[in-house]
């Protein structure tokens, strides 16, 4: 059974375009199929502010993967793109994460979905706002597009480019 899953993805070292786009290849290729893509959002470091701005998009993906599943083949395409753990907001080649899985609520001590901040993060809300802004996250009762408005994040956030080829 195929389950509708949305992520984000983020760049702020290397070639951020081309990261992003291999990271939605990546998906494609691991049985993650690409839906949807959000345009393109260049963003303002948020947390460890002395770094360079990141490009981040939303993804819109259709899988059988369970959510470990799914969190398994980020890490692994993270890794396989030069991503290295250092602290916590440290610039990064890539970064992916699940945002939804369906109206699955779930923690986990490796994983917790909805995505606990992402009511928080603008750079977060503005893209899946583009793709999904109807969707509701089950936690918090409320549709993207509600929680965008309602969104304290400050950091400034800009469309920069197209829709990334799914």
């Amino acid at each position: 059974m195929n389950h509708i899953a949305y992520l984000s993805a983020g760049s702020n070292l290397g070639d951020r375009q081309s990261n992003l786009e291999q990271a939605v290849a990546a998906l494609n290729a691991r049985g993650a199929v690409v839906r949807k893509t959000s345009s393109v959002y260049e963003t303002e470091p948020v947390g460890f502010r002395d770094q360079p701005w990141f490009l981040n998009i939303a993804i819109a993906i259709e899988t059988a993967f369970s959510p470990i599943e799914l969190l398994d083949a980020c890490q692994k395409i993270e890794q396989e793109h030069g991503r290295i753990r250092t602290f916590a907001n440290a610039p990064r080649t890539l970064d992916l994460d699940i945002l939804l899985y369906e109206d699955l609520t779930s923690t986990t001590p490796r994983l917790t979905v909805p995505h606990p901040r992402m009511a928080e993060r603008r750079f977060v809300l503005m893209p899946l706002a583009e793709i999904a802004p109807e969707i509701v996250n089950p936690v918090l009762g409320q549709t993207i597009k509600t929680l965008l408005a309602a969104c304290k994040d400050p950091s400034q956030v800009r469309r920069s480019g197209d829709r990334i080829a799914g």
